[in-house]
């Protein structure tokens, strides 16, 4: 029995059609991801759903108790609250204690805490409290810092923890993997398939759609089409569909074709008996204008490129740091003419910094980097800084001129436009009007207009739909000049770079040829033979000849280290899980917290030990 269903449903919004008598089931457990173009009514879909708006017409029927929780792409205002109070607040009653017991254990105040813990027994709330700090950890949230202190971006991932938590029968995700790190994107892919209530995700990152979605929801001119396959079978049939409309499309524009040759041959159009066929003309005319006015697909993008010199950058030994805090360490790398280079890691890590190094936007503490001849950059930021927020679409793009060069051809700025999938009515709207997705396809149709051979690109495919995000793809492989690329879209990188900066903690960036998928197989790899390591070194001392008598020591001591942390680690989590736990003192708890802490910290300083000894061997 379906849990939501739409009957014969119709909706508008500020004049245009999201639903046209549409029809829908939501199945229990169903991983549903929907898919559309930008405008096509997605996020509207998703709010529909949870009841922010009322359809025109028809019936929409939600299961009786139904708990439904969703992450929206706009973020709200936050009043002056605790990350953890937002988290929890949702919960009801236990929201409430949860959050009592959390001010109380931070303030230290036994008696409240004393009174605080028998609620939480009596709602069997203890458990929690592990699942919150687990969930703010994976998430990369604070879950002291206050909220009007956060960025937006960390702001959504608080909101996409407190849709998590609540735990409902419907979730309903639109874009949750904007400003994730890849990390925390797979703990969230693992999380929604074990996750035991009905999932819809609207996102653009095809890899997480592919692990996650059991059926895919197509949403295309007000109709909703529910395929019963994963990602990679859709797409098959899309084609196969799209196929049979162009043939569909072609007859109609041949008969249109004969009618319009017809009318004008004159008097006999306009006898009494040819009426019905003069209106059905005119039916036709309108039906094929419907058509030409939906937004095309951009199939003729090419970037204007000139020659760079063969060196396009160079850095050797470079270090940078920020009060004392190491951000790059002893990099060195070389990028020649036509190297594709993907960048990746944790939120915070120094990507964009090195980046700006790079580019010599900000100068090394210590090394040197050396910028190649006849460079010409284009720089797509993550904070559209290049966009003028006051200024029309066409002024953004045109800089005040009807025409643009492209390719050493004059082209209207008004028809370039629209090969970004923008609509006539967009053109004279400020910047600040604009969506993500419209402001990410406003910054393309800006970079792409001027000559350029490093494309430095700072996560271009946040808010793409899909169609335009493989566009860029398309272009991006074709592109013949040098490209620097930061994303955390795994399956963009594995199509577009040719080799990837990942970080390896403690301000390493170290480079491997291929894409993502390349790296994590080369991880594998390194750990198989790590883990082999200590019998290899045992037989024979020639296999350690770049190692110091110590450094051998130390190597071989590593591996029982590590065991005994990863074992210490299990036990905190363990003594935490424990509702116990949270009835001791509040001091204590806070030492175990953070011993807890200490321990995490120092089994990622021996992984980093372990592989440092291993390359040096």
């Amino acid at each position: 029995m379906s849990i939501v269903s739409l009957n014969n449903a119709s909706f508008i919004l500020a004049g245009n059609c999201i639903l046209d008598c549409a029809d829908l089931q939501i199945q229990p457990q169903d991983r549903i991801a929907l898919v559309g173009r930008n405008g096509a009514g997605k996020s509207t879909l998703l709010k529909m759903l949870q009841g922010e708006f009322t359809l025109d017409s028809g019936q929409i029927h939600r299961s009786s108790g139904l708990r439904i929780s969703g992450l929206v792409q706009e973020v709200p205002g936050t009043e002056e609250e605790s990350v953890f109070h937002f988290l929890v607040k949702s919960l009801g009653e236990t929201g409430e204690v949860l959050s009592q017991f959390h001010e109380f254990t931070r303030q230290g105040d036994m008696d409240k805490l004393a009174k605080c813990q028998q609620r939480m027994d009596n709602l069997n709330a203890w458990h929690l409290l592990p699942k919150i700090e687990t969930m703010a950890s994976r998430l990369g949230i604070d879950i002291h810092d206050q909220m009007p202190n956060l960025s937006g971006g960390m702001k959504r991932r608080v909101l996409l923890g407190a849709a998590l938590l609540a735990e409902p029968d419907l979730l309903l995700l639109d874009e949750p993997t904007n400003h994730l790190d890849v990390e925390a994107i797979e703990w969230l892919e693992n999380y929604l398939k074990s996750f035991s209530g009905s999932v819809m995700v609207v996102t653009h990152d095809r890899a997480f759609l592919n692990q996650v979605a059991t059926s895919i929801l197509e949403i295309d001119r007000g109709k909703l089409y529910l395929h019963h396959c994963n990602y990679e079978t859709y797409l098959d049939r899309r084609e196969s569909i799209r196929f049979s409309e162009q043939k569909q499309n072609d007859l109609f524009d041949k008969r249109l074709a004969e009618e319009e040759a017809w009318i004008r041959t004159g008097i006999k159009a306009r006898r009494t008996r040819n009426e019905g066929r003069v209106r059905a003309l005119k039916a036709m005319r309108e039906q094929y204008k419907a058509r030409r006015n939906q937004l095309g697909t951009v199939k003729s993008l090419s970037l204007d490129v000139t020659r760079s010199g063969a060196l396009v950058v160079e850095a050797n030994k470079v270090s940078y740091a920020i009060n004392d805090k190491p951000i790059i360490k002893d990099f060195s790398l070389l990028m020649t003419r036509g190297d594709k280079l993907g960048i990746i890691g944790p939120n915070g890590c120094g990507k964009t910094t090195l980046v700006r190094l790079l580019l010599g936007e900000i100068k090394p503490d210590t090394g040197t980097i050396k910028l190649g001849t006849g460079l010409q950059v284009a720089y797509f930021d993550q904070l559209r800084r290049h966009l003028l927020e006051d200024q029309t679409v066409m002024f953004n793009v045109g800089e005040g001129a009807d025409y643009v060069t492209i390719n050493g051809k004059q082209k209207h700025v008004a028809s370039y436009l629209k090969e970004f999938l923008f609509s006539a009515d967009r053109f004279n709207q400020p910047v600040s009007s604009l969506s993500g997705g419209e402001r990410n396809r406003l910054l393309l149709a800006k970079l792409f207009a001027k000559p350029v051979n490093l494309l430095v690109m700072d996560e271009p495919t946040n808010d793409l739909d899909i169609e335009t995000l493989e566009l860029l793809e398309t272009v991006l492989v074709d592109y013949p000049g040098t490209l620097i690329l930061i994303s955390h879209d795994r399956a963009f990188i594995n199509q577009v770079v040719t080799s990837v900066l990942v970080y390896e903690g403690n301000g390493q960036f170290n480079e491997f040829v291929g894409g993502y998928d390349d790296y994590k197989t080369h991880q594998l790899t390194r750990r198989e033979q790590q883990a082999k390591s200590p019998a290899s070194k045992r037989s024979g001392p020639e296999k350690t000849k770049n190692l110091s008598f110590n450094e051998q020591r130390e190597l071989s001591k590593l591996p029982q280290q590590i065991e005994a942390v990863e074992k210490k680690i299990e036990e905190l989590h363990s003594q935490m899980a424990s509702p116990e736990f949270y009835q001791q003192d509040a001091k204590l708890i806070s030492e175990v917290t953070q011993l807890l802490a200490k321990e995490e910290a120092l089994l990622n300083q021996y992984f980093a030990r372990w592989e440092e000894l291993e390359e040096k061997k």
